[in-house]
């Protein structure tokens, strides 16, 4: 790779073997980029949309070429790397494509671990399957088809979510915060395009407060609600990793089970296995102003100042019960009280 004049990312290797490229489903072709790059492949096929997912864009020849319609997700093939909420964008842009009488290409650069991610998730969303049989269902056609381990934890997760993205599901709020931790390992601050992540306070004036809050045990100002916290297993590590994510999702009863704090969850959520209580674990709240330019410090309570606990982006917090949880925001239990008595209209300090 190379940069061009105004410092972008240009592809100057092709090292990718020669072209590559199995049709998968009629019009849908999984390849490397030598077959994006074949201009003689792309007019025998009669390729009218190509997806490329790479660490950098095609070359301008064929960004240029005519009734082709291009694409680009920039992901390199890290098992952090984050494709997951690419998913849905790509399964509209294939079925497009395919809806609208065209063929279309799906790339990386050997057509192995990337791509066929997103070939994968599209077969999962649009015959609603699981992870496992998708897999087996693109790999009799391309043989070699094989997604890193983190890839395939996010097909499982996409899985657990019903073939779409759920803001509500725990998993998801845990692995979207784990991307975020990496980007703020390197900036040092939060970057603008995670700001989703920081939740509005609980405590701010609203008509439809959740019953079920936690207080400031020295002040009484509410400090989170029960769907900010984010429950974890003793001694787990990985909280959002597909082994266990349907032990957090909350069911059809959500709405009711929301109302109750993390003590009862463990009994009528998570049988037989219970939710630890001895940290609370929260997601990043607005009244928690430093998290967004430290990487690490202190929670105090935004009336009284007492300190609630502490957060980590990098660290995290090792909870008693033998839980290591990154990144962590979490208030010590003995600092606060759980209350369902909350009025309808409640009004920030």
């Amino acid at each position: 790779m190379a940069h061009d004049d105004i410092g972008k990312l240009t592809r100057e290797d092709f090292d990718a073997g020669p072209s590559s490229y199995d049709e998968i489903e009629p019009g849908l072709f999984l390849g490397n980029l030598t077959a994006a790059t074949d201009f003689e492949w792309l007019k025998e096929a009669k390729i009218t949309h190509i997806l490329t997912v790479d660490s950098c864009p095609l070359p301008r020849k064929v960004q240029v070429l005519p009734d082709i319609v291009l694409k680009y997700i920039q992901v390199t093939d890290l098992p952090r790397e984050d494709l997951l909420t690419y998913l849905e964008d790509s399964y509209q842009f294939i079925q497009h494509a395919l809806e609208s009488g065209g063929k279309i290409l799906v790339h990386c650069y050997f057509g192995v671990s990337r791509s066929a991610t997103l070939v994968i998730a599209y077969i999962m969303k649009k015959y609603s399957i699981g992870y496992t049989e998708a897999f087996e269902l693109v790999k009799k056609k391309r043989r070699f088809v094989c997604p890193n381990p983190g890839f395939v934890e996010q097909l499982r997760l996409y899985e657990d979510m019903g073939h779409s993205i759920d803001n509500r599901n725990v998993h998801f709020k845990m692995y979207r915060l784990q991307i975020a931790a990496d980007k703020v390992r390197k900036a040092k601050i939060l970057p603008q395009s995670c700001m989703d992540l920081v939740k509005p306070d609980p405590a701010l004036t609203t008509v439809h407060p959740e019953p079920t809050v936690y207080r400031c045990k020295k002040c009484r100002r509410i400090v989170a609600s029960a769907s900010n916290v984010l429950p974890h297993m003793p001694r787990e590590k990985q909280v959002w990793r597909h082994i266990s994510s349907k032990r957090y999702n909350k069911s059809p009863r959500q709405d009711k089970q929301a109302n109750k704090p993390a003590e009862n969850l463990q009994k009528e959520e998570l049988p037989p296995t219970e939710v630890c209580t001895k940290t609370y674990f929260l997601e990043p709240l607005s009244w928690m102003p430093n998290i967004m330019h430290n990487v690490e410090g202190k929670l105090n309570c935004p009336k009284c100042s007492t300190k609630l606990g502490s957060f980590s982006w990098v660290a995290g917090c090792q909870c008693p019960c033998g839980s290591k949880i990154a990144p962590a925001f979490y208030l010590v239990p003995s600092k606060v009280d759980w209350s369902n008595a909350v009025q309808n209209v409640q009004v920030t300090v």
